[in-house]
């Protein structure tokens, strides 16, 4: 059960790197293309850094989503095209890829409160936490 709930979340992760990947693909990036595309395939190295990695791109997506809502919409403007839904089509791409970064979190060595890292898994000496300022002077 636990490993498809897994695999659920990573689905946004594959159609927004998909989508990304088609819009470099079609703007003639075949590299960045490449990049997009094989993202999802890092989070098998289970690392904290690749997920939070892979979030950054998925933002850096969005924007770019963003950026080509913005360069669209000055072609249409200057042909006298409407462009209200051209800016709800991209824009919810865009939600959509930002949005997709939020199922992992707690992935690959995020602890159970997101990114944060369970102070039971860290090494060395355990810390014992209190609120008092004597005893934790001492």
């Amino acid at each position: 059960m636990m490993d498809r709930m897994k695999v659920l979340r990573i689905v946004p992760l594959i159609l927004s790197a998909l989508l990304i990947g088609a819009h470099f693909l079609r703007g003639g990036h075949l590299f960045i293309m490449l990049l997009c595309v094989a993202a999802p395939l890092l989070l098998l190295l289970r690392k904290r850094a690749v997920t939070i990695g892979i979030q950054v791109m998925l933002a850096v997506a969005a924007v770019e989503w963003l950026r080509t809502a913005m360069q669209i919409a000055e072609e249409r403007a200057a042909s006298g095209a409407p462009v209200t839904r051209m800016y709800v089509i991209l824009g919810s791409v865009a939600a959509f890829t930002l949005l997709s970064a939020v199922p992992l979190f707690g992935l690959a060595g995020t602890g159970a409160r997101g990114l944060a890292v369970e102070s039971s898994t860290l090494p060395g000496p355990r810390i014992r936490e209190t609120n008092d300022p004597i005893s934790s002077a001492s």
